[in-house]
């Protein structure tokens, strides 16, 4: 049974992403990628204010001084507020010829996490970068972790001990053991390898449950991964079990997000560029912004510090 998703909007994006629940403000932001748009809303309120950028912003995260970092095609990018200047933090370690940003959040002290995607899709040349501008550090990018080609699914485990992060092609999400003083990664291991996509596989099919997209984390440690193209959210457990599945109404969901008051309202967004007509005129919502009550809270999105 479809569980009870609400839209939240009715105007699709072409690819939703980055949505992140804004506590102070009781908005909902969220990105559209190749619109090179950012877009917030309070929910219920039918107002959507969008703001269009030069570049694909590919994830942002608010900063505690107001404001947003947002990681575009070839660097990262500081915003005093809404709509306001774009400043410069830190340009890219990529050719934007041939990469960008996608997928990213802050970690609990307040650095700015951004993975990237190798858009020829030929080599495994994704990166996952941190920045640290904490007490006027001066901004550097550091690398992370590599061998990917889509970077997706950023998350912290609540205890701030283990660190998520997603290969979308490749179906896996990799796991660590993080210090977050130290900001290390060690102890890498696959938390979870999905099968692949079939050969011959067209969108209305069985057969296929979808590859890892972006992914939020609950307060008791569960991962929630968007599956794209599988038009399912999956919640797995520390220990990697499947203890959930919540049907979509859209084929290809990208990022889950906790929000409400109590952080108890599951945000998705999702995409449409690209898709088949039939699977439009089946899943009309496709590329709008969803809602479903949850029984557990998610974990509040983190502040950037500088």
């Amino acid at each position: 049974m479809m569980p009870s998703w609400n839209p939240v909007t009715s105007q699709a994006n072409a690819l939703g992403e980055s949505p992140f629940w804004h506590p102070h403000e009781q908005c909902l932001y969220w990105v559209d990628l190749p619109a090179k748009r950012i877009h917030r809303t309070q929910p219920g309120s039918a107002v959507v204010d969008s703001w269009d950028v030069p570049q694909e912003p590919g994830c942002m995260a608010p900063a505690a001084r107001g404001g947003l970092v947002i990681a575009m095609r070839d660097g990262i990018y500081r915003a005093r507020e809404w709509g306001g200047t774009l400043e410069l933090l830190v340009p890219a370690a990529h050719d934007p010829a041939t990469t960008r940003f996608n997928d990213g959040k802050c970690d609990v002290l307040g650095r700015f996490w951004a993975g990237t995607i190798y858009e020829p899709r030929t080599a495994h040349a994704a990166k996952l970068y941190s920045l640290d501008c904490r007490q006027g550090r001066t901004p550097e990018l550091r690398a992370q972790a590599d061998d990917a080609i889509t970077a997706n699914g950023l998350a912290w485990s609540p205890d701030n001990h283990t660190l998520y992060w997603a290969n979308t092609p490749d179906h896996v999400v990799r796991a660590w053991d993080w210090q977050a003083e130290t900001n290390t990664l060690s102890g890498q291991r696959v938390f979870q390898q999905l099968n692949g996509k079939p050969m011959g596989w067209v969108s209305g099919q069985a057969g296929y449950g979808g590859r890892p997209d972006g992914a939020a984390v609950d307060v008791e440690g569960n991962y929630y991964s968007a599956m794209f193209e599988g038009a399912r959210i999956c919640k797995f457990a520390p220990d990697g079990r499947l203890l959930a599945e919540y049907p979509t109404p859209a084929q290809c969901p990208t990022m889950p997000c906790f929000g409400g008051p109590e952080l108890r309202t599951l945000f998705i967004t999702t995409a449409s560029q690209g898709r088949p007509a039939a699977e439009l005129a089946n899943m009309p919502g496709s590329g709008c912004v969803f809602s479903l009550p949850m029984d557990v809270a998610g974990l509040p999105v983190n502040f950037f510090q500088e």
